[in-house]
């Protein structure tokens, strides 16, 4: 395992390096905390990563160090105290002066502490350039990696079974919050080690927020649940969205649900590789258009899934960035509407040879 983390680690490394000539970059700091684990796979709260062209540091406190050495065999690990006084000696010894920062991560106070820090310790032997990056780790974090997919492979899979076993046993007279408690008892006892963001369960006219976060409101037959769900599994995410009814569906969840299903069905069959966010998004939005239901489709399509629940690729109405094989979105189109409820039916695609392969499994309604 230690030989595959390692392997996998260099390579995404490889490719950041790849990134430097653009700002000619000596190297980089990287702060945030998936953008971390990314690239060296050491999943500790508290570190920063100094790569240089050809070195590779983990600089951490003392509680992680043994956990560092073992996460992340492809850095030479530093322990550090709070003070700085050790990055000048970290830049000096790599050769670098230009040094990128994320910039749309790090605070103005932490770019200040950095800035303050190597001016002192340099005194006039070296001028550092901090230089902000934005979306360097995240922008190669959204084409994932064999590793990578076969980990959100086993989370999907866990939420799955879990939206399966939990929604057959769902009653009228339940609570939101109980169908919620069912659910991440079910992804616990599967092995994910939490929830990947709070469970939605949006019965009755709760279903028209997109948002609704379970509550104590008793669910009643015949109407629209939707459920809103993810779980984490060693540290990749889930994301799923089915919405169901107990009992018999009327002749309005039937009309509803169908033109849902039709636009995320359609944007599944039809979103190639080459195209925006932008275009994936029109693909299941002029459905519910055409429907007449446009202006109750008030989010974008999807979002990119991976060590965050919602992160690159962007596909939604003002996504300009192209999709490429090899990454992983959802698709995802709803209908709200203020006093009855919504339908939201969400899966994850991964593009592969140009087209969109489901990797969601887990039943849907057949009105």
């Amino acid at each position: 395992m230690t030989t595959d983390i390692k392997m996998a680690t260099e390579g995404r490394i490889a490719r950041l390096r790849e990134k430097f000539d653009d700002s000619e970059l000596d190297a980089i700091i990287i702060s945030n905390t998936e953008n971390r684990r990314y690239f060296s796979g050491f999943k500790g709260s508290a570190g920063n990563l100094i790569i240089s062209r050809d070195k590779a540091v983990l600089a951490t406190d003392f509680r992680y160090t043994e956990q560092a050495g073992l996460q992340a065999p492809a850095f030479d690990v530093l322990q550090i105290r709070p003070a700085l006084d050790w990055l000048h000696e970290t830049l000096s010894d790599m050769g670098a002066k230009r040094i990128g920062f994320e910039a749309d991560e790090m605070t103005v106070s932490g770019h200040e502490r950095i800035r303050k820090a190597l001016n002192e310790a340099a005194g006039d032997e070296t001028t550092y350039t901090l230089i902000p990056t934005n979306g360097i780790g995240v922008g190669l974090r959204a084409v994932k990696d064999a590793q990578e997919l076969a980990l959100l492979t086993r989370a999907i899979e866990i939420g799955d079974k879990a939206f399966d076993d939990v929604s057959a046993q769902i009653k009228a007279g339940m609570t939101e919050n109980e169908v919620a408690w069912e659910i991440e008892k079910s992804i616990r006892e599967q092995g994910a080690e939490s929830l990947s963001f709070e469970t939605i369960v949006g019965s009755g006219p709760n279903g028209a927020r997109p948002h609704h976060l379970a509550a104590d409101r008793f669910i009643q037959e015949g109407e629209p649940i939707v459920i809103d769900m993810g779980c984490q599994y060693q540290g990749y995410c889930s994301d799923l969205t089915r919405t169901i009814v107990i009992g018999e569906p009327d002749a309005k969840f039937k009309e509803i649900y169908d033109i849902t299903l039709t636009a995320q069905l359609t944007a599944i069959e039809t979103v190639v590789a080459g195209m925006t966010g932008e275009d994936a998004d029109m693909l299941a939005r002029n459905v519910i258009t055409e429907a007449g239901y446009g202006d109750n489709f008030g989010h974008s399509l999807g979002h990119g899934v991976g060590l965050e629940v919602h992160e690159g690729p962007g596909v939604g109405a003002r996504a300009k960035g192209k999709l490429e094989d090899g990454m992983v979105f959802t698709i995802e189109p709803g209908i709200y509407l203020t006093g009855w409820g919504g339908v939201r039916i969400e899966d994850v695609v991964v593009l592969e040879n140009g087209r969109a392969r489901v990797i969601s499994k887990a039943r849907k309604v057949s009105p």
